[in-house]
């Protein structure tokens, strides 16, 4: 039986295109796992804030870091990503405070799929403005907040990392940070084969692989 991602042709492994998602598509996915594979919302996000904490350490390793303590913060929004981000803050023991200079990490969980950077209006109009400023790296999860899940956006945020659930929307074609990962080894085989998303091998027991 072939693998995601993979077509066997004279003994010999062909790698397929990675697939880049549009707003529907992952919408569609995501359909797919709460109706027919039966996940729970709770659930999914449960699986991605995990994954997303073991994207932050692999990137970023404890011993990496410069200070004596070291700490990082996660600035949530009120929608789903902003609750994935939660789960990801509590996998890595935050205590979320002001942005400032203590900080050794910040990691972007405030807009998702579901946002429209056109009608993005109070608090996350200063919350982005101020995440444009800071210097301390910065870590995405799924969509850049402030991109269009589509097209990207040429005024918003530019993380240094970006972690992609399930699979990579097609925002991230313009991504032009130092580390793209992807969370999305959970995914039942027939969903992988149904979108035809030829996601990449995963090591070991890594639930993250990087592009």
């Amino acid at each position: 039986m072939e693998k995601p991602g993979c077509n066997l042709s004279h003994g010999k492994k062909e790698i397929q295109p990675l697939r880049y998602l549009s707003r529907e598509e992952a919408e569609a996915i995501e359909k797919e796992l709460l109706e027919e594979f039966k996940f729970g919302q709770q659930q999914l996000i449960e699986i991605w804030g995990h994954a997303c904490a073991m994207a932050v350490t692999k990137v970023f390793p404890l011993r990496s870091l410069p200070k004596k303590q070291p700490t990082l913060l996660v600035v949530c929004g009120c929608e789903k990503n902003g609750a994935i981000g939660l789960a990801c803050a509590r996998h890595l023991r935050v205590f979320v405070q002001l942005i400032s200079d203590a900080y050794n990490l910040v990691i972007d969980a405030v807009l998702g799929v579901e946002a429209n950077p056109a009608e993005i209006s109070e608090p996350y109009i200063s919350v982005l403005a101020t995440l444009k400023q800071i210097r301390a790296p910065l870590i995405s999860l799924d969509v850049p907040s402030g991109w269009d899940v589509e097209t990207g956006s040429s005024e918003g945020i530019s993380p240094d990392v970006l972690v992609s659930l399930a699979a990579p929307k097609q925002c991230a074609t313009r991504f032009m940070g130092k580390h793209h990962l992807v969370a999305g080894r959970f995914l039942p085989y027939d969903v992988q084969k149904k979108f035809e998303l030829n996601l990449p091998e995963y090591t070991g027991t890594d639930c993250v692989v990087s592009l």
